[in-house]
């Protein structure tokens, strides 16, 4: 999805996914690569199926189909990933004092 991955609509996560908000980095990340698995599953499990007329909406792009989550999903990984190895090479505040 175009319009995800050029971050042409740009939103802010709501105080409750803010990832400070959530809990320990390495269990969002434990639930996270469980999630990931689970989809997987789910397309090698529905192959050959034709799953266009599942539908669910989405608070800013409508109502899309399963196809069209799973490409939404796809497209939030990779602006995802691009965040992280942006904020990777950003340099970092040091503090010296407090004033």
């Amino acid at each position: 999805m175009l319009i995800v991955e050029a971050r042409v609509i740009r939103r802010k996560a709501p105080a409750a996914v803010e990832p400070r908000m959530v809990g320990d980095k390495e269990e969002m990340l434990a639930e996270l690569r469980g999630v990931r698995e689970r989809t997987l599953a789910f397309i090698e499990e529905t192959k050959g199926r034709d799953l266009s007329e599942y539908n669910m909406p989405h608070p800013f792009l409508g109502t899309l189909n399963a196809y069209d989550w799973l490409q939404f999903i796809a497209s939030h990984e990779i602006t995802a990933q691009e965040a992280d190895a942006r904020d990777c090479r950003l340099p970092t505040k040091t503090v010296t004092g407090f004033a």
